[in-house]
């Protein structure tokens, strides 16, 4: 659908009541259902969640408005949900990104290490060295 159609479509339906609207709604998926070529899009879960809340509520015949009242809020916490699942998922992202930093940036280890550290064996007493005194320690 080109833009101009969309928007001449939106300007009509905001010119009519809820219950005119909902009737307009039934009628589209009652289009899509016979001459659709391909099935539409799924919304996200959420979004599927909150039109079965409305297509629940009309099935009882409750009142436009009060869909509407349901659906401001419904949507609402949708909105809401939504940005907490965008913040975590960068957050993620961002653990991600510096523990790979972090981990492409180690320097390689040159000497083999064993399991408590360098594989070299400690020095003999016979080839160790003794202290040096201290420079202010002058006894003789």
């Amino acid at each position: 659908m080109n833009d101009i159609l969309r928007e001449r479509l939106i300007r009509k339906l905001d010119t009519l009541p809820e219950e005119k609207i909902y009737q307009i709604l039934d009628y589209i998926d009652f289009l899509e259902s016979k001459y659709a070529p391909k099935v539409s899009a799924a919304p996200n879960p959420l979004k599927r969640f909150a039109e079965g809340v409305e297509d629940t509520l009309r099935a009882g015949k409750m009142s436009a408005g009060a869909i509407a009242g349901t659906m401001n809020v419904m949507n609402k916490a949708v909105g809401v949900v939504t940005g907490v699942a965008n913040a975590g998922k960068s957050v993620a992202t961002e653990i991600v990104g510096a523990v790979s930093s972090v981990t492409s940036s180690k320097p390689e280890a040159t000497a083999p290490t064993g399991p408590t550290g360098p594989t070299t064996p400690p020095a003999s007493p016979s080839t160790q060295t003794p202290p040096t005194t201290p420079p202010g320690d002058q006894r003789k």
